[in-house]
């Protein structure tokens, strides 16, 4: 497929625009956690480890967005819900980690964003829209719209993207008094999650035949590909459909799209469950006493 998509030159592959965005972000990042970090009231600048995930995820994004795979999800169902899951579950945890604690609270504590960022992450709301929006988003007409335009296609990103960091937040919210959830009922949470994410999966994974125009008919698909390769490179270009780039058929593909996203969400939650456990054992066992080996310490009896 690599060789294939060559056609289609650097800027469709690599995305210039894109590459200014993710400079621009990090740059951003850079200045207001550094040299201007007084300016957001930022006393000293953030720990190694939080810069790391917040330039993580500004790389994934560039991954996700600018990067050939962004052209190939545009191809391939299979390479769409890759990108999908980088996006909701390892960009939005990042960007959750990466945004200093202070920036969080200024936020939750203005009046109007304040209620409302309360609200959207209350752990039944957050769960409920995530969900529900995943699973309209991947409905067959939904799905195929939100390919026929530059502002449908980013409002659909952004508002999932929102909905999967306000989904995050219960589990790993940095502010200590907005961590209200106990530890039996976040795992509890990430079951819920697990079990919601099945129906869309499975009507994508068992489906008989390609459920989106998008990935199947010529017309739309040519649609489609306009969003991320330039209008002068593809006049003139008959593209057919997208199973002349594939090796695989377009059900196969399909099938595979459905598998990868399930597959991705139990093994980051399967390993977010393994995480809470762990400091929940440590937790309680820290809090006993233990056995005195000082034989002097020990009261003696006559």
């Amino acid at each position: 497929m690599w060789d294939k998509i060559q056609i289609f030159g650097v800027h469709a592959l690599w995305k210039p625009e894109i590459v200014f965005v993710t400079i621009v972000l990090g740059l951003l990042y850079y200045l207001f956690t550094g040299p201007l970090k007084h300016v957001t009231g930022l006393e000293k600048e953030p720990p190694i480890k939080q810069k790391v995930f917040a330039y993580s995820a500004i790389v994934f994004f560039y991954v996700v967005k600018g990067s050939p795979l962004y052209l190939l999800s545009h191809i391939s169902l299979l390479a769409h819900m890759g990108t999908m899951a980088i996006l909701w579950f390892i960009i939005a945890p990042l960007t959750i980690k990466g945004i200093p604690e202070l920036w969080w609270r200024k936020l939750f504590n203005m009046k109007f964003i304040g209620k409302f960022l309360k609200f959207a992450t209350y752990p039944l709301v957050a769960i409920l829209v995530f969900n529900l929006s995943f699973s309209i988003y991947h409905l067959p007409g939904v799905l195929d719209f939100s390919k026929t335009g530059l502002f449908v296609h980013w409002f659909f990103t952004l508002f999932i993207f929102f909905a999967a960091i306000f989904m995050w937040w219960p589990l790993i919210t940095p502010l200590k008094e907005r961590d209200t959830v106990p530890p039996l009922y976040k795992i509890f949470y990430i079951f819920g999650n697990s079990l919601l994410i099945t129906p869309a999966c499975a009507l994508i994974i068992f489906a008989g035949t390609p459920l989106y125009a998008t990935y199947s008919e010529p017309d739309a698909f040519a649609m489609a590909m306009e969003l991320c390769i330039p209008p002068d490179v593809l006049q003139g270009m008959n593209l057919g459909g997208p199973q002349i780039f594939m090796k695989m058929s377009l059900l196969h593909d399909q099938q595979g799209a459905g598998i990868l996203m399930k597959v991705l969400q139990e093994v980051i939650f399967g390993f977010l469950i393994a995480r809470i456990f762990i400091r929940w054992f440590r937790k309680e066992n820290s809090a006993i006493d233990p056995i005195p080996t000082d034989e002097n310490a020990i009261p003696q009896y006559k």
